[in-house]
């Protein structure tokens, strides 16, 4: 029985992760945690009876508690109930799937308190991956990729020699926006740019998505899963994401893993690893399947694809100022008080504006919270 903790169970991901545990006999739910969202939450209490849940916003959390009282279940709040809820004692796997920087801290304390990491939330290597990767050699600590296109490698991977990797080849949908120019970018409503062509996700990552950020950061959390240099890693746009992601070795060989539209089967793998386990779900058919088409990305168009590359050459916390730029322009176009097309102007300025500093934990943190305070101050 493996014993679980969900970070943003009320979350697209974490929801879709509780689906896979109901139709799986061999887990435990243990905590759970959630933003805003009690209402869910405690839906999902009643339902799964977990031993301690958090919830981000600490007003809430009392709101919970007072609903709960009857319960065993014990609510906490802020960062600290988040850390609880990562690092609870008799758990064997923490699923982090909290949206944005949330997810740093928890995410370290879970790795030093030896859980094994299934990873949904992309900032916590983009910011600080050198940092995470390290801490989970020096405790011996696995971290599982959710995402369909690492998972896609991850499994192409089972069994090969680092050595024998040519290329990593990320696929990309292209978003509701592909193939469409910059002029026609610029007026775009926030209900276009939520309608994504394949996947049902979150606000957020679907934002990045139609922006090509959400590729940008996939490409820097590659990098750091993987331990593979930037220049062997491509990204390549797939309308159709069927092919979730390949690997080209050096004899020419290339491997994908394909699969249907549906992030429960990268979180079972996740889940269940290294074993398989059968299910219930939909099935590829390729005879349905018309064809599958493959094309270069328009880092022209879609500038933040490109900014995300950059910025992991560059190195040191810029990839922090990266996230935190795009996190809080992603926050004010779903405002609605920035243009689409505003989103790449705040993160390259941004960037263009920082000074490179050492990677620390402390630094990390500093720089995200200076770089949040300065965009919203231009836009309050």
């Amino acid at each position: 029985m493996k014993r679980i903790s969900i970070l943003g169970s009320t979350g697209s991901i974490g929801t879709q992760a509780l689906d896979v545990i109901r139709n799986n006999f061999g887990f435990k739910v243990v905590a759970l945690s959630a933003n805003k969202n009690i209402e869910l939450l405690e839906k999902q209490i009643y339902e799964f009876n977990p031993k301690i849940v958090a919830v981000a916003d600490e007003n809430k959390a009392k709101i919970l508690k007072g609903k709960i009282a009857h319960m065993d279940t014990r609510v906490v709040g802020g960062m600290d109930g988040l850390i609880e809820v990562a690092t609870e004692e008799s758990v064997h796997i923490v699923l982090t799937s909290v949206v944005g920087m949330i997810g740093l801290l928890p995410t370290i304390e879970a790795i030093r308190a030896k859980k094994t990491i299934a990873l949904a939330n992309k900032e916590t290597l983009v910011t600080a991956g050198a940092l995470v990767m390290d801490e989970a050699k020096k405790h011996n600590v696995d971290i599982l990729p959710v995402d369909s296109e690492h998972s896609a490698i991850f499994q192409c991977l089972n069994g090969e020699k680092k050595r024998d990797i040519n290329k990593m080849v990320v696929t990309a949908s292209g978003g509701p926006f592909r193939g469409k120019s910059k002029e026609y970018l610029e007026n775009v409503s926030l209900k276009d740019a939520l309608k994504h062509p394949n996947w049902s996700m979150g606000r957020k990552i679907t934002i990045d998505s139609a922006t090509l950020m959400n590729k940008g950061l996939e490409v820097i959390e590659a990098k750091w899963l993987f331990d593979i240099d930037i220049d062997k890693i491509d990204v390549v746009v797939h309308p159709e994401s069927i092919v979730h992601s390949m690997v080209e070795f050096i004899d020419g060989s290339v491997m994908a893993q394909l699969g249907i539209h549906d992030m429960r089967i990268p979180i079972q793998y996740a889940l269940t690893y290294p074993n398989r386990v059968e299910n219930k779900l939909e099935r590829l058919d390729l005879t349905n399947i018309a064809s599958l088409n493959f094309e270069k990305p328009d880092m022209e168009t879609f500038p933040c694809l490109k900014l995300a590359i950059d910025s992991l050459r560059k190195g040191g916390t810029t990839t922090a100022v990266l996230n935190a730029a795009n996190e809080v322009a992603v926050g004010l176009f779903l405002e609605e008080k920035i243009n689409f097309t505003d989103i790449p102007k705040i993160v390259e300025n941004e960037i263009s504006n920082h000074n490179n500093i050492s990677v620390t934990l402390e630094n990390i943190l500093n720089v995200d919270s200076i770089t949040r305070k300065r965009v919203l101050s231009q836009y309050k």
